[in-house]
């Protein structure tokens, strides 16, 4: 008797230990519960975090430039943002605690989202248009470059400042002729409100000369130093997430709905696949490896930024993106 509830006693104390073992780490996403977040839940549901002894509780945002300032105020140590957003902030804000350490988004889904009824189509016909752009919206951060690079008179476009709920239920209803967002999601967006497909253009950024990184997994670097294994284990839990999300997109997404039971499954899936062909699973990623950026493009990104933004100190690569906690050669996806 006294064996066994030795036993017992010494069994929960086991189970004890490896649930306290668990590091929890919260993580900050940009944006709401959609398909491009599948990855993350769906590493939670496969136990690829609890494999590396994390517990990992991930938060909705409200936009691109959402995660900056909670990682770099400790709050969250890690969270997903717009590596540009995250330049200009660091310019802003010297020596906070915050950089990135994967990029997610090889190629950036800032887009300008139109209606060829409207007549927009192309970059030029923005000009003599209403334009609808919610202020926090990393895409609208992007536009000036993208005016630039195509010519655009800025004073020939009038921009309404609308909200994110709002957006695109004002292109759907004629109320602007164009809007700028993240592709996949402003596109499925107006198609679930009823707006005919062939009647939606999507005018990507990184198609009419914008050379910008996207979105990318950022820390909190007071934290990170202290915690490199962690950061390494969450990073590793993350590609392995997308790997399987990119090889069956459908498969990914019960782990979504279960956190977002209203989400339309269907529609989400095709949100993630545009997300995956378009953005993550580019020739770059592929060829040379998952989270890593090329540091001559990254430096042609920054004179990009300088031509629209005027930086405080001289840009210093080196404060925005790090590789080491990257494995040799990034991550394969496939």
């Amino acid at each position: 008797m006294y064996h066994q509830s030795f036993v017992a006693l010494a069994a929960s104390v086991v189970l004890s230990n490896a649930a306290f073992a668990e590091t929890e780490v919260p993580f900050a996403l940009d944006w709401k519960f959609e398909g491009p977040a599948a990855p993350y839940f769906l590493a939670i549901d496969k136990g690829y975090f609890t494999d590396a002894d994390l517990a990992v509780e991930i938060t909705a945002g409200s936009g691109s430039l959402d995660a900056i300032p909670k990682v770099a105020t400790g709050a969250f140590p890690v969270g997903f943002a717009d590596i540009n957003s995250l330049i200009k902030f660091l310019d802003q804000n010297p020596g906070a605690p915050v950089t990135a350490v994967m990029m997610v988004y090889d190629k950036p889904p800032f887009a300008v989202i139109g209606r060829k009824s409207l007549g927009v189509e192309t970059p030029a016909d923005l000009e003599g248009k209403v334009h609808g752009a919610p202020p926090p919206d990393g895409a609208w951060a992007q536009f000036p470059i993208f005016a630039a690079e195509n010519g655009l008179d800025m004073d020939k476009i009038t921009v309404d400042p609308v909200g994110f709920p709002t957006r695109e239920p004002m292109l759907a209803e004629g109320n602007v002729a164009s809007i700028s967002g993240f592709s996949f999601s402003s596109y499925l967006n107006l198609v679930r409100l009823g707006v005919p497909e062939d009647d939606i253009s999507t005018i990507l950024m990184a198609d009419y000369g914008v050379d910008l990184y996207g979105n990318a997994i950022i820390v909190n670097t007071d934290y990170a130093a202290e915690n490199a294994g962690v950061i390494e284990a969450f990073l590793g839990a993350v590609a392995k997430g997308w790997a399987d999300a990119i090889a069956d997109p459908a498969a990914a997404i019960p782990s979504l709905i279960e956190r977002n039971p209203a989400a339309d499954a269907g529609l989400e899936t095709r949100r993630l696949e545009l997300a995956i062909d378009a953005n993550v699973a580019t020739e770059a990623a592929l060829a040379n490896g998952f989270g890593l950026i090329d540091p001559d493009r990254f430096a042609s990104s920054l004179d990009q930024i300088a031509t629209t933004y005027e930086f405080q100190a001289a840009p210093d690569a080196n404060l925005y993106f790090t590789d080491a906690y990257l494995p040799e050669g990034g991550f394969a996806l496939k």
